[in-house]
């Protein structure tokens, strides 16, 4: 199964008015990155960057300005979604802009059935919330420390790895990956995908209280502790 998870960032937050002027994308084939990615900034023509905006991500008009228009890119979006889901976090907003971009060029709309939203997912699995992406990077133990604005691409990233956590992907992972970063490589109907560890292993969330009470009551237990079978492993 062919999946891409996708972000854009606006000009504002109208899509009747306001234009896409970046976009970033991640392709996932069975649960696994394939290492292929987009990611383009737009020039939005005639249409400024409102002030909220640019305090979100960042992007000038004057950055803006030698930037292909959505007509110039968008056989390159459809070729790099053909075929796959349309997956966003609030999906309604980022379809909203997209199809009104492809509506101005003549172009048929993406169909509700190949678009994924991981915010209702995410309400529907954790219905106490919050369900914000940062607060799903906290929620499954995901670094976003480096997320000081929004990005099309990084917000890409990050959302790939809550989607796999979300979806149980990662399980099925466990025996692929060691402890050190080394790649494996696995054949995925005929995809190869390079699966490999993270690139900043999870900092230890045990204190040293509990980890010398847990080797206490191992000695306690003598040579009846199975927890013997996986230190003669190591």
């Amino acid at each position: 199964m062919r999946e891409i998870i996708f972000d854009t960032e606006t000009t504002g937050l109208e899509s009747k008015v306001d234009r896409v002027i970046e976009i970033g994308g991640i392709e996932l084939i069975n649960n696994f990155p394939t290492g292929r990615t987009l990611h383009l900034y737009i020039n939005p023509g005639d249409r400024k960057v409102h002030p909220d905006a640019l305090a979100v991500h960042g992007i000038t008009d004057e950055f803006l300005k030698d930037k292909p228009s959505f007509g110039d890119v968008a056989q390159q979006i459809i070729e790099f979604f053909d075929g796959a889901k349309w997956i966003a976090h609030n999906a309604t907003f980022d379809m909203g802009f997209m199809n009104a971009e492809f509506g101005r060029l003549g172009l048929p709309p993406v169909m509700s059935d190949q678009v994924i939203d991981t915010l209702a997912m995410a309400r529907r699995k954790h219905p106490m919330g919050p369900n914000s992406l940062d607060a799903l990077c906290r929620r499954y133990g995901i670094d976003n420390a480096h997320r000081t604005k929004h990005g099309a691409l990084l917000d890409s990233e990050l959302l790939a790895e809550v989607y796999i956590e979300m979806t149980g992907g990662r399980q099925t992972a466990l025996g692929l990956m060691g402890n050190e970063r080394s790649a494996t490589v696995v054949e995925v109907d005929e995809v190869v995908v390079a699966v490999t560890g993270r690139p900043r292993p999870l900092s230890r969330r045990l204190t040293e209280a509990e980890l010398e009470a847990h080797a206490a009551m191992v000695t306690s237990l003598k040579d009846k502790a199975v927890w013997l079978n996986y230190k003669q492993a190591e």
